[in-house]
């Protein structure tokens, strides 16, 4: 930008004998920020040099002079116009006419202006001349502007200058606008702190471009946030707004941005939040973006939920914890001018003092300020009268305050205001009283009217049939600044008032619920928890359905549901907790599965059917956030509870005990998961039969723990059965089907059958990503399956270690590091890194590894147990062969006394204890549990397992460590046979069993 010269004129004759300017000074109310950038830009395309000024005169200062100042710069004044703008200071309407009509009238040849809008200006300003951009297209508006001006459309330079405008259109929103609430006409002040951020995030490092708006409730973050994401919106390509107070709504509002971008992903929240970080974070198809996180005060989950890369990213919390994570800007009070000029726009009639000394009486909070800006705007009240009433008000339903910095005189103000809506509009009172019974933030108000009549309480019944009174009930609420129209509820030709929404500030929902609490409130909460059973959409395990769930779950506990004993109300309920746990909502559903028991348990009995789902659901919660231990303690309780019960109730049992044997195979207990997995097989097969849902679950979990027991030729066959039968039943895509394939691919792998694995799990990875998208946790678990399988086939050396990596950072992101879904592939992935090498690398993360399976599992669980032998691998590739001996014998004592002698695991970690004491010079014990190591391989896995073979070039290796050569050469010799005709001569393990590299076994730490 051109700085500012000299007084006087300064044009020159344009193309045509026009005189054009040669600078032009652009005035504007930061509201209009967006109007001035693109005068300013299209001005300079055409050669003309442009200084941007922001203009909020100060109201001491006669405006004058403030207008003389400006015409201290060279050439023409361009005054950015609407209506807002005779009201910065604000002054009366006579001064800007008199000043209109004499000092700008003297220097009209120095003045030029636009108008922004269709509503009617001041009189005097016609002077300014000003042309209207209301409505017109981009080309028609810079026409409209460069005839104002006096610049001819042809000047040399013009287009040409700039042939792609960088500057949107402010007219034209971005291409991407999710949800930001509407422009506060009224909003006031705040320009400097909006400069302020601009700046703070202009500045910031790429990747790093995070700003957090902190500050007590009340303080007016969500207002700048919005007006930040208007004022600035031409800089962006995408501005997305994310409501957080409640974090099953935050995910949903973030994952909805895969829908706006289009992204090839399914329903699954975690599954779209990952795709749009990535998109993000790549910053295709568009870099220019803002993402405005509202009401974060939680500050857990900030690495999977924050986004980076080349955009921008704004939160507003009260949470200063904030500042370990992002730059953060403090918001104060309003100062003194910013309160006054507020109050003097909403309410015409105060004087600078009245303002001034209400301003002081609320703390120059804008919260408080804009309720009694409304009030007193609304009702004409004196200013004297007013601050009497609330000096002297006694609030006998408000015992304490309401803390975070609230000034007290405001609760006065606004049971002044309830009042005086008792009197004059009593069915606002009504609506007030029944958005209380909901959860602060959000409300589907409109559910109401989709109610039956007869069924809402009676004072309410108007709302389901009078329209009219409906919205000049909600109109009334709006104006006085007490509720605020969420922008999705906005009536249009395919909404309207049953799907309308409002939004109630925390504070003023706090406030509200104590005023108007009366015998009116247990039958609007009452009313409020038959609305959710009515919104319940009846099937949550259909993604498609989950945002409702999600805005249904923050209003349960308000409502009084949770206590409800009606049982459609506890339906929903328990539907609420199982979308919960198929969406992925572990931390959510936990929490209220807690709050539903604590409300259950003083009126239900404990073996009632809802009781026994919730129990169900809890657990199945509780093992997939790695809570064991809690699971089988709620399982096992019931079970009890269920033995003692008379008469017997079977197919409770039945779910209770499947549960239970769920929870051993976690706990490593598996010859007991698998005599109770029979137990549940054979009591499903009576009770529901052979081809029924819970059977087919029953036969698939019996796979799954004959595996964990080494028995892995009888978990395939009954996996390939399994699958047969999900086929038959359920049919290819179901998800239940697709991990019956998992299965019985990691069945092929434990084989050694790495060719036929890897072939099928190629096949069912794609099937995944079709059916549930790439990044749903059962389709990484597939994936990571695959990896696997690549790993051990050989031929995909070159890239697997970069796949691997990646894969480990999105299995992260959904299941966070401590998982044992992560931990079981961060294992893997070291184990990787040792084998090719990096073992400082590799070190570090199996230690990682094996410390957070101790913590999860506890030191004797065969898992936590068998990660001894990875980190006696790790020391001895780094020659510390000593220690690394000590860890492996310990292992190998361990897992022999949990698992048996013959398990696969003892036997892979026998291989590695051989090598060590190889390596360690002692050859004759070494020799010995070799000899013994292959004679269990042969008897439990077959003469042409991997395994097998591997312990059979460990025996010949010890052999000619004893000298015994031509019985090491025997062994060597058929060893190498085999796995030239099993795995091929050129597959990794045959290419070093030919070098004589001594095979070691991975320990794989799979917990399923």
């Amino acid at each position: 930008m051109a700085e500012q010269g000299r007084s006087g004129g300064g044009a020159v004759a344009d193309r045509g004998g026009t005189t054009a300017p040669e600078h032009v000074l652009v005035v504007f109310p930061g509201y209009h920020r967006p109007w001035a950038t693109w005068i300013a830009q299209r001005l300079e395309s055409y050669g003309i040099r442009v200084t941007q000024q922001r203009w909020d005169p100060p109201r001491e200062v006669p405006l004058e002079d403030s207008l003389g100042d400006l015409l201290l710069a060279r050439g023409q004044v361009l005054l950015v116009l609407n209506d807002w703008f005779f009201e910065l200071g604000p002054r009366p309407a006579g001064e800007w006419n008199d000043v209109l009509r004499g000092f700008v009238a003297a220097h009209a040849d120095r003045f030029a202006a636009v108008n922004l809008t269709n509503r009617p200006l001041l009189p005097a300003t016609a002077v300014l001349e000003p042309v209207s951009l209301w409505g017109a297209g981009e080309d028609e508006a810079e026409a409209r502007v460069l005839s104002r001006l006096g610049i001819d459309p042809r000047r040399a330079g013009g287009r040409r200058a700039a042939p792609g405008s960088v500057v949107r259109y402010p007219d034209t929103p971005p291409e991407i606008w999710g949800e930001v609430p509407r422009r506060n006409r009224r909003f006031t002040g705040r320009d400097d702190l909006l400069t302020e951020l601009q700046q703070r995030l202009m500045d910031a490092d790429r990747g790093n471009a995070a700003c957090t708006l902190l500050g007590m409730s009340g303080i007016g973050k969500t207002q700048i946030a919005a007006e930040y994401a208007h004022r600035f919106s031409p800089d962006y390509d995408i501005i997305w707004w994310v409501s957080s107070d409640d974090r099953n709504i935050q995910r949903d509002r973030l994952g909805g941005l895969a829908v706006a971008l289009e992204l090839p992903v399914g329903n699954e929240p975690g599954e779209r939040i990952r795709a749009v970080r990535e998109a993000l974070r790549r910053g295709t198809p568009h870099s220019r973006w803002l993402i405005v996180f509202d009401g974060w005060d939680d500050t857990d989950g900030i690495d999977v939920m924050l986004p980076q890369g080349p955009g921008h990213v704004l939160v507003t919390s009260r949470n200063r914890a904030w500042a370990d994570h992002t730059d953060v800007v403090e918001v104060p009070s309003f100062d003194r001018a910013e309160s006054t000029a507020y109050l003097m726009r909403r309410a015409p009639h105060l004087t600078a003092l009245e303002a001034d000394e209400v301003a002081a009486e609320f703390g120059d909070v804008p919260l408080p300020l804009v309720q009694a800006a409304a009030w007193l705007g609304e009702s004409g009240m004196e200013v004297d009268e007013y601050l009497r009433m609330v000096r002297e008000g006694r609030l006998t339903t408000m015992d304490e305050p309401t803390g975070d910095g609230f000034p007290h005189a405001s609760l006065t103000s606004w049971s002044i205001l309830i009042n005086r809506l008792r009197r004059a509009q009593p069915q606002a009172v009504e609506i007030l009283s029944l958005c209380a019974s909901f959860a602060p933030g959000r409300i589907p108000l409109g559910l109401v009217r989709t109610h039956p009549q007869a069924d809402l309480p009676e004072d309410l019944r108007w709302m389901a049939t009078d329209l009219a009174a409906w919205t000049r009930a909600l109109d009334t609420l709006v104006n006085y600044s007490v509720l605020t129209r969420d922008s999705r509820g906005v009536a249009s030709t395919e909404t309207g008032p049953h799907q309308e929404s409002v939004h109630m500030h925390r504070l003023v929902h706090d406030i509200v619920s104590r005023l108007t609490d009366g015998e009116q409130r247990e039958a609007h909460r009452r009313a409020v928890r038959t609305l959710i059973a009515e919104a319940d959409p009846g099937d949550p395990m259909d993604s498609r359905h989950w945002p409702q769930y999600a805005e249904l779950l923050p209003h349960l506990a308000p409502s009084g549901a949770l206590a409800s004993r009606n049982p459609r109300v506890q339906n929903a309920i328990l539907n609420c907790l199982r979308y919960c746990y198929r969406s992925g909502e572990y931390t959510a559903g936990t929490r209220l599965a807690e709050l539903i028991r604590a409300e259950w348990s003083d009126f239900m009995d404990p073996l009632a059917q809802p009781m026994l789902d919730l129990t169900t659901q809890e657990s199945n919660i509780l093992r997939s956030s790695g809570r064991f231990r809690e699971a089988h303690a709620l399982d096992r309780a019931l079970l009890d509870r269920l033995g003692r019960a008379t008469p017997r109730n079977e197919l409770g049992e039945l779910f209770c005990n499947s549960n239970v044997a769920a929870n051993l195979r976690y706990l490593g207990q598996y010859r007991d998961a698998e005599v109770l997995q029979r137990e549940v097989l054979e009591s499903a097969q009576a009770l529901l039969g052979d081809a029924e849902f819970v059977t087919l679950v029953a036969r698939h979990n019996l796979g799954v723990v004959l595996r964990l027991l080494g028995r892995y030729q009888e978990a395939y066959e009954l996996d390939i059965d399994t699958l047969a039968q999900r086929e038959t039943v359920l049919r290819t895509r179901h998800i239940n089907t697709l991990n019956s394939v998992n299965a019985l691919v990691h069945d092929l792998f434990t084989l050694g059958r790495y060719r036929d694995a890897l072939v099928r799990q190629e096949a069912n990875v794609r099937m995944h990503v079709q059916v549930l998208g790439a990044q749903h946790p059962q389709t990484l678990s597939a994936r990571a399956q695959l990896a696997l399988c690549r790993r051990r086939e050989g031929g995909f050396q070159q890239d697997i270690g970069q796949q691997m990596e990646s894969l480990l950072e999105q299995i992260e992101q959904v299941h966070g590091r401590s998982h044992y879904v992560t931990l079981s592939f961060i294992t893997n992935y070291a184990s990787y890194l040792r084998e090719h090498g990096d073992l400082n690398k590799a070190r570090d993360l199996t230690e990682e590894a094996e410390a957070a399976y101790r913590t999860l599992l506890g030191p004797v669980h065969p898992v936590s147990t068998g990660m001894l032998t990875n980190i006696g691998l790790v020391m001895q590739a780094s020659g510390e062969r000593s220690d690394a001996l000590a860890l492996l014998e310990a292992s190998l004592a361990g897992l022999t006394s949990s698992l048996g002698a013959d398990h696969p695991w003892v036997l892979g970690c026998a291989l590695n204890t051989a090598a060590a004491r190889n390596f360690n010079g002692r050859v004759a014990d070494a020799t010995e549990l070799s000899r013994e190591t292959l004679r269990r391989a042969r008897h439990t896995l077959g003469n042409e397992h991997p395994l097998t073979l591997s312990a059979q070039i460990a025996l010949a290796a010890d052999l000619r460590g004893l000298r015994e050569v031509e019985e090491a050469g025997k062994v060597e010799a058929d060893a190498l046979s085999t796995l030239t005709r099993t795995l091929g001569a050129q597959h990794p393990h045959t290419l070093s069993a030919r070098q004589r590299n001594r095979p070691y076994w991975d320990f794989e730490a799979f917990l399923v």
